[in-house]
């Protein structure tokens, strides 16, 4: 199961100090039990939501920094793209994963997939006996919507305004964190039903 899928900045962004991490999207799947540990489940409601952002900005933080040394260790440039050219960006796009320990920040350990599409990552937090392909399939599916779609690559692209669509690709391509195997003819039918969808 996926614990978390989340967008947020990947490159120094002006508002934020030198090793910060914007998170401008974030889910969460599933319920609390796999992801808080013993002492924080009579925490109420809202020292909930609290601690789930403060996990997701952890993660946010560790995939930054991967990120990082990835594009460092490579040596190369990042090309911005005009609108139009998501699918360029995507395929220049920076990929790893990055293992959390146990308590850092989920009470499990889990594994972080993650892709770097020029100044926003997208992240997948899966349980460690995921399929991994699966999970890195399903991330470029994701992201490939959401680039296309939604035009996040653009100026003045506001991802905060667009939740309530990624909430619907989410629903459809992510149902409640699980994983989808998807035959050929089936996968055709959800692009026509997400295309369709985007389209309103």
């Amino acid at each position: 199961m996926v614990r978390c899928f989340l967008i947020h900045t990947v490159c120094p962004v002006s508002a934020l100090s030198a090793g910060e991490s914007r998170v401008l999207y974030s889910r969460v799947f599933g319920p609390d039990d796999g992801v808080l540990s013993e002492r924080h489940r009579e925490l109420s409601p809202e020292e909930r939501r609290l601690l789930q952002k403060e996990m997701v900005t952890a993660v946010a933080r560790q995939v930054r920094s991967a990120v990082s040394l990835s594009r460092e260790a490579s040596g190369r440039l990042i090309v911005e793209t005009m609108p139009g050219e998501e699918n360029l960006a995507l395929q220049d796009a920076d990929c790893g994963v990055v293992r959390l320990r146990a308590g850092d920040p989920f009470s499990e350990e889990t594994s972080a997939l993650w892709l770097g599409v020029q100044s926003l990552g997208f992240t997948l937090v899966c349980e460690p006996h995921e399929n991994l392909l699966l999970a890195e399939g399903t991330l470029r599916n994701m992201t490939r919507h959401c680039l296309e779609h939604l035009h996040m690559l653009g100026q003045g692209s506001e991802v905060l305004l667009k939740s309530n669509r990624i909430d619907v690709l989410l629903s459809r391509l992510l149902p409640h964190g699980q994983l989808l195997f998807l035959n050929h003819r089936f996968a055709q039918s959800l692009e026509k039903e997400v295309a369709a969808y985007m389209a309103k």
